[in-house]
């Protein structure tokens, strides 16, 4: 069961102007499952992109960074779940343009002007005959506001659809920002999510788009882990229609940048904590906070040794204090001068250790207390740096059960 999460209610998703999307049942890999969807764009439209930095990266996302290179721009994206045409070398390669050259003919626009993506399982053939006889059928269902059933389209082990949306004012214009993701397994992103897109009517430059594209990833889908696994299709995409009637973004520094920013990251954060919650087997939504570093990046190491770690992580789904643990993950994080006895580690509001030890008012019963609990934060402060250069990271996982082992050993079953 997924930890305090609940699927979106269709209602709270505002359509975005200039967006329009289509599912159907396609038999990608299952009947009678919407596995295939096609999202619409507006001429106009501008679309940004990060993905995987997995070196086995698969046929769609090595398509996908040739086809954003085109003048033209984007008219549309083309999601299949149930098979992730990955390690399929050319023939992967052919059948991802297959899928391409047959919705552009029917859109009537170029093949480079269609974003393939692809989510499932791994070395086996793309099923293009069945992808491209459901192509019509999604297209006759494109609309605004199909945004909820396209987030239970791209699902795989997900067991909740994962959306959301917010609205702003911009010069004076009501500007939404809506997102849907995917992903339950295989993350430790290194880039963003599986999958994720998030749409938004706002009228913004392209360079501003691509910087804002890769900061709401390293905001959001970059700080999180279930398996410590990169998948081989990971792919975010930020879509501006450029539909909202406000003068154009040309700075995030301005403040309608900054307006849109906040918003964007919201919503990718929203997403990609939906992504850990409903984590393979997941029990417990663990927030790792790590301060007192001298840069973010040997915070962040910090935060992803005791985030990755199996011990840890199958010691909460326990909701047993070994905490020691925890010392342990960060002591082999990789920081090479780190002082063990200026560490101070909190489990929510319970001081468990400090100068290299145990604290004197530590009771394990307090430990258990708070690992029982659904939803906890680790908060580690490494008293590297105490002034005003301190710096902080936070991730977020899950712990790690015997559904996990259960899910991975029937996936393709």
């Amino acid at each position: 069961m997924p930890v305090n999460l609940v699927a979106p209610n269709p209602a709270d998703l505002h359509a975005v102007a200039g967006v329009e999307i289509g599912i159907a049942m396609a038999g990608v890999r299952k009947a009678n499952r919407r596995d295939l969807t096609v999202i619409r764009l507006a001429e106009g439209a501008t679309v940004a992109a990060v993905f995987t930095q997995n070196r086995f990266c698969a046929a769609p996302v090595q398509l996908c960074r040739r086809h954003l290179e085109n003048a033209a721009g984007t008219r549309a994206l083309l999601i299949n779940t149930g098979n992730a045409n990955a390690g399929t070398g050319e023939d992967g390669l052919a059948r991802a343009r297959s899928t391409c050259v047959a919705l552009a003919g029917l859109l009537g626009v170029a093949p480079e002007q269609v974003l393939p993506f692809s989510t499932g399982v791994i070395m086996e053939a793309l099923p293009i005959e069945r992808i491209e006889a459901g192509l019509p059928a999604a297209l006759a269902d494109c609309r605004p506001g199909n945004w909820a059933a396209a987030a239970e389209a791209i699902m795989t082990t997900d067991t909740v659809a994962k959306a959301a949306s917010r609205q702003i004012m911009i010069g004076g214009a009501t500007v939404t920002v809506t997102g849907i993701a995917k992903g339950a397994g295989m993350i430790r992103p290194n880039m963003a999510t599986m999958l994720g897109f998030v749409a938004t009517d706002a009228k913004v430059v392209p360079p501003v788009l691509r910087a804002l594209v890769r900061e709401a990833a390293d905001r959001s889908f970059n700080r999180i882990t279930v398996d410590g696994d990169t998948s081989t299709n990971d792919s975010f995409v930020l879509i501006a229609s450029g539909q909202a009637g406000h003068a154009e973004i040309t700075r995030l520094d301005s403040p309608e940048g900054a307006a849109l920013r906040d918003a964007v990251i919201a919503v990718a954060e929203q997403l990609a904590q939906a992504i850990v919650r409903d984590g393979e087997g997941a029990t417990k939504f663990i927030t790792v906070h790590v301060d007192g570093g001298r840069s973010e990046d040997e915070c962040r190491l910090v935060a992803y040794a005791i985030a990755h770690s199996p011990l840890v992580k199958t010691a909460f789904f326990a909701s047993d204090p070994n905490l020691g643990r925890i010392l342990a993950a960060v002591g082999y994080a990789g920081i090479a001068d780190l002082d063990q006895n200026l560490i101070d580690l909190y489990l929510d509001d319970v001081h468990v250790a400090t100068k290299g030890g145990r604290h004197s008012h530590y009771q394990e019963a307090d430990g258990q207390r708070v690992m029982k609990q659904s939803e906890i934060t680790v908060r580690v402060d490494l008293h590297r740096e105490d002034g005003p250069n301190r710096a902080q990271s936070t991730v977020w996982t899950c712990d790690l059960s015997h559904d996990y082992i259960t899910i991975n050993a029937d996936y393709r079953s």
